[in-house]
């Protein structure tokens, strides 16, 4: 019994590697530096300081010709929001997490958020970093 058991369990993690969910869920895990999509918004935690992330996102937004339309700022959350290319609404927030991380959130259009051009503009930001 105790052997059919370890079989099952081998064949479940064989399968969740061969279609590559195994990689993701422990990507996902590893944490900094892997974007992640939740709720409509792509995530990615940086290594960098609060401020610094916050200069590199503005510099990144304005090297991608994105209108910013209100920046909203306290001491743990700055707050983008502005407009993509192609007129689509966009939202850019900075996290302070601790003094030398941040986590950036980046959400492009309002009822069908676009995943790649979300990942765009973090690839930018990253850039600045």
């Amino acid at each position: 019994m105790l052997r059919k058991t370890l079989h099952l369990i081998l064949l479940g993690m064989l399968s969740l590697n061969l279609c590559g969910c195994f990689l993701f869920v422990a990507g996902v895990a590893g944490g900094a530096g892997t974007a992640v999509w939740l709720s409509g918004k792509l995530t990615q935690e940086f290594h960098a300081s609060y401020h610094t992330t916050v200069d590199a996102t503005s510099a990144a937004l304005q090297s991608l010709n994105l209108q910013v339309v209100k920046e909203s700022q306290d001491e743990n959350v700055t707050q983008f929001k502005g407009t993509y290319t192609d007129g689509r609404e966009m939202w850019v927030d900075v996290h302070r997490v601790t003094d030398s991380s941040t986590t950036v959130e980046v959400r492009i259009g309002g009822v069908n958020p676009d995943k790649e051009a979300a990942g765009m503009v973090l690839k930018k930001i990253q850039g600045y970093l």
